[in-house]
């Protein structure tokens, strides 16, 4: 057990948005070692298939988990939708997604009763978020509406000025009017663009919570760890190590605008 508590966290996402858990992780758990994917020549996943996301999530998986883990994170909204079941059926290691956490989290507050929900194309589409939350509960109505603009714009650093500050207010505007009570960023990218997402809400007159899926990923991999008795002791900080399908350059440099630190030597890698 000793050993398997010194294996590392594997995280994968279609692209960036996962650094945004990675961040969370590295603050909660500092002394974690952590492997990260970002399937980047393949990004978005949200406009793929539910078939081609499975295939690609399986993908992502199946190279982790040759490198040794003791968990798997799916940090993409998308592929945690379709691919969390299958995936803990093949695997013997515990896999956590993020639609779960970020439902869990959304529902903290018992006067919430108004959900709002932003997300790709493709999480929107499956009705994931809405089915996991009226599983815990029933009596919350959920609003959603999806906002396919927001990761290309996270991807090529557009994170404000009028661009992002536009599409922002498209894609919350139906769920101010429906209301809300709280809003969950249902895609890893959108933390990114938390502070104008905020401030538009506020510019709109919603007083609605925002919920940082992210964050309450790193909170349920905590919890997982302590109930499988894998969390690493030590204070020593964990290693991250970052692999990329794509341009590991250019990876390297948004990376350190996500974590606001170098990442190393970043891994180009063919997981097909």
């Amino acid at each position: 057990m000793s050993e398997q508590k010194e294996l590392p966290i594997g995280v994968f996402d279609s692209g960036l948005g996962g650094l945004t858990v990675v961040k969370a992780l590295r603050q909660a758990l500092p002394q974690e070692h952590i492997l990260y994917l970002g399937d980047n020549a393949r990004v978005p996943y949200g406009t793929r298939s539910p078939e081609t996301v499975e295939r690609y999530a399986w993908n992502c998986a199946n190279f982790l988990m040759k490198k040794g883990l003791k968990m798997l994170v799916i940090a993409c909204n998308t592929a945690s939708a379709v691919a969390v079941p299958s995936l803990q059926t093949r695997l013997d290691v515990p896999v956590l997604g993020v639609i779960r956490a970020g439902a869990r989290a959304a529902l903290q507050n018992p006067e919430h009763r108004r959900l709002g929900i932003i997300g790709t194309a493709g999480t929107i589409g499956t009705g994931a978020y809405p089915k996991e939350i009226r599983a815990m509960s029933p009596e919350v109505q959920v609003f959603q509406n999806p906002a396919p603009l927001l990761v290309p714009l996270v991807e090529e650093g557009w994170i404000d000025g009028d661009v992002p500050t536009l599409a922002v207010q498209r894609y919350i505007q139906p769920l101010v009017q429906q209301q809300i009570d709280v809003l969950l960023l249902g895609c890893t990218h959108y933390p990114v663009l938390q502070s104008v997402i905020e401030s538009e809400l506020r510019q709109m007159g919603s007083a609605a919570d925002v919920v940082n899926s992210a964050v309450a990923m790193a909170t349920e991999v905590q919890q997982a760890l302590e109930m499988h008795h894998l969390t690493r002791s030590g204070e020593a900080t964990g290693d991250l190590q970052c692999f990329v399908t794509d341009m590991p350059s250019s990876f390297a440099d948004a990376a350190m605008r996500f974590l606001g630190n170098p990442v190393g030597n970043v891994v180009k890698v063919d997981i097909t």
